[in-house]
């Protein structure tokens, strides 16, 4: 979707303009992983208008292959407009135009497997899944057994809001993340959507998925890591847990940080990096985000991200990042 930002704090009924940016949980992944030096590949639908030729020219800009983006003559791109507090607060307010959207369309007819499986890792967010019927059509075919398929990413991504029963589409969402190698969950949407909130209980809830990451806000994040070479190592054969602080962050936006998380840890992912690893590059491109108004916040160069990864404990526990921390001039000094 195109994002508008707003100018300044307040209601959306007092904001007098807005910012034109991009958004929308798949293609924030992708720029970011983008932009970290990966190849990314991004497959949706947009309306042929003016908007959809500016979001595949500024997602294309981050250096995503957009050839595999759809124009819909007969629907519109989705827009949407929010209010520059915190999600989690009561004063948020997000308007999204994006009923009968381009993507809403989506479906196994018009997004063809061959389109997205040629990568190493295929990315899927619950959000998607709630647009339309279609669109949870696909998101099933794409979570579903398959041999030869890439490694499935899938963020919960629960908005209560996106779906007309609440309650059936956390069933949904647990459905959809049981099929997937890589699952990314809020520990407080997992409350919200299943009615469960600790790492054990998240964790019994979802006993398929290879690698779990359970965010725990400022508290970290921890991953359940089911992998045959884990469960060989421990004494129960159930894997290991590996939890990770988040470092201390001044935050401008927390919008768009879950997605900038997710794709620090594909981006470990796809390196072969260790868990620990994985989950810190997680911490330090949200840091990058949070950092900044948008969606989307220039990730830090992988020789100063690495640096900061290797960091003995201690230090990684005194980390402090603000705004500009990822500038090429602006190295953070170790602890």
């Amino acid at each position: 979707m195109v994002t508008f930002l707003p100018a300044r704090p307040g209601r959306l009924a007092d904001v007098p303009s807005f910012a034109r940016a991009i958004g929308g949980a798949e293609s924030n992944v992708a720029c970011a992983l983008a932009a970290a030096g990966h190849r990314a590949k991004w497959v949706s639908r947009v309306g042929a208008d003016g908007f959809g030729d500016h979001l595949v020219e500024a997602v294309g800009a981050y250096g995503v292959d957009v050839s595999a983006v759809r124009r819909d003559a007969a629907r519109p791109t989705g827009i949407y407009f929010r209010t520059a507090t915190d999600r989690a607060t009561a004063a948020h307010e997000v308007a999204y135009y994006r009923a009968g959207s381009a993507a809403s369309a989506m479906s196994p007819a018009t997004v063809p497997y061959d389109s997205v499986a040629n990568g190493r890792v295929l990315h899927l967010s619950g959000i998607t899944a709630a647009l339309s019927a279609d669109c949870l059509a696909l998101t099933r075919e794409l979570t579903a057994p398959r041999a030869g398929r890439p490694l499935v990413s899938f963020d919960v991504n629960f908005r209560p809001g996106l779906w007309r029963d609440a309650a059936a589409g956390g069933r949904v969402l647990m459905e959809l993340a049981r099929g997937a190698d890589i699952v990314f969950v809020g520990a407080d949407e997992a409350e919200e959507a299943w009615g469960v909130s600790s790492v054990s209980a998240i964790g019994d809830a979802l006993p398929e998925p290879e690698l779990l990451v359970v965010k725990l806000g400022k508290g970290g994040a921890v991953v359940l890591d089911r992998r045959p070479e884990a469960a060989a190592g421990t004494e129960d054969g159930d894997g290991t847990a590996t939890l990770v602080r988040a470092p201390r962050v001044d935050v401008v936006a927390a919008v768009g940080a879950g997605d900038a998380f997710a794709a620090g840890f594909l981006s470990g992912t796809l390196r072969g990096l260790p868990v620990r690893d994985r989950i810190r590059h997680g911490h330090l491109m949200a840091a990058a985000t949070l950092t900044v108004p948008g969606d989307l916040g220039a990730p830090a160069r992988t020789v100063h991200a690495d640096r900061l990864v290797g960091l003995d404990d201690e230090a990684w526990g005194r980390l402090h990042l603000g705004p500009g921390w990822t500038g090429e001039d602006q190295e953070v000094p170790t602890p």
